[in-house]
């Protein structure tokens, strides 16, 4: 078949169809006509009652959301918080060397204050002991290139003679 027959033949199909629903839609017209004023009263009463429903409804679902608030959101908040401390990481493990740093400086501070107090408590080093206890011992001799010296509280000269006074 020759593109032109079927060009012809898909014209003819739509025109007869379009003549055919121009036909039905002439038919329609005055039924259409006769219910457009009862559709539109449906439709106005339609609207009322849709506005009354939501009228009635709006209250009932205000006071329900109130009881849901007040009631099941405080379950459902403690649920969601003890999730979120689940889902919560582990907090990291503090190093162990602060510990130790710690510990060791508290032990060479309590080192040096017993070594203070230690020290306090200690007679002056400066004063010899042979000086304090003179009287209760006998002078002891010294022999030092064939000469003998004294080693009491006595002053010695440069050339290691001793001098009592």
């Amino acid at each position: 078949m020759s593109r032109l027959k079927r060009n012809h033949r898909a014209a003819t199909a739509d025109s007869s169809a379009g003549r055919r629903v121009r036909r039905v839609a002439a038919q329609v017209k005055p039924a259409a006509a006769q219910m457009k004023p009862f559709a539109q009263k449906a439709g106005a009463a339609a609207e009322r009652r849709v506005r009354r429903t939501r009228a009635w409804a709006a209250p009932r679902v205000e006071r329900t959301g109130q009881v849901l608030q007040d009631s099941v959101a405080p379950k459902v908040s403690a649920w969601l918080s003890t999730a979120a401390r689940r889902l919560e990481p582990a907090k990291p493990q503090p190093s162990r060397w602060r510990k130790v740093a710690g510990i060791s400086g508290l032990a060479a501070a309590a080192g040096a204050a017993a070594a203070l107090v230690r020290n306090r408590k200690k007679p002056d080093s400066a004063t010899p002991a042979a000086a304090t206890d003179a009287g209760d011992v006998a002078p002891a001799t010294a022999i030092s290139d064939g000469r003998a010296t004294a080693s009491t509280g006595a002053d010695a000269d440069a050339d290691g003679q001793v001098r009592t006074s």
